[in-house]
């Protein structure tokens, strides 16, 4: 059976896995790909963007094992107008608790958008408050604990209200709306990758 790799954007509100569950929508639900491909990693259920299916288990183990860091960016929208100082915060990373346990993350690169950045419509929109501001930021971290992005959003005191993974490595989303998929071969996907 050859290795076969897939991009994805990962709508909001889906399953990262194709097994189904109770009542809500899982990626069987927008992609048809061959029984053995599985998702490499994850983005929670209310995280939405790019995520790579394959049946390659060598390149699961080279995206997951933390001793082959790579940059994984995100856009942010968070709850509030976000200041110079959390930013600040973010870089030199924050206390969160991960598993129970206190998790000081590691520095990572952080900034605010100047202007909205061009991001699909999310159906269903985030709850819109006409005094409190939305702005997006841009995070790129070289780890990933689980929830990790919105844990760190909420210890500098701006909740996450949208979270769309936009790049690992050199892989990026652009191009894709959410439900859509593009199929790339095994050099094209390790070369932007390592």
């Amino acid at each position: 059976m050859p290795f076969k790799y897939y991009i994805i954007y990962k709508p909001f509100q889906v399953l990262t896995r194709f097994g189904k569950e109770e009542g809500k929508a899982s990626l069987a639900d927008y992609f048809d790909v061959p029984s053995d491909v599985y998702p490499v990693g994850r983005l929670d259920y209310d995280s939405e963007g790019l995520l790579i299916l394959t049946n390659d288990k060598s390149l699961n183990h080279r995206l997951l094992d933390p001793k082959f860091s790579h940059e994984r960016e995100y856009w942010v929208q968070v709850d509030g107008a976000v200041n110079a100082e959390a930013i600040q915060q973010l870089k030199q990373g924050v206390k969160i608790a991960i598993d129970g346990k206190p998790y000081q993350t590691r520095r990572c690169q952080a900034a605010i958008f100047e202007e909205e950045p061009p991001v699909p419509e999310r159906n269903p929109p985030i709850r819109f408050r006409k005094l409190i501001p939305a702005p997006w930021i841009r995070l790129t971290l070289g780890e990933g604990k689980n929830r990790q992005v919105r844990k760190m959003t909420a210890a500098v005191g701006f909740p996450t209200l949208r979270l769309i993974r936009y790049r690992i490595a050199r892989i990026t989303v652009e191009g894709l709306e959410p439900g859509q998929m593009r199929e790339m071969d095994r050099k094209e996907i390790f070369d932007l990758l390592f």
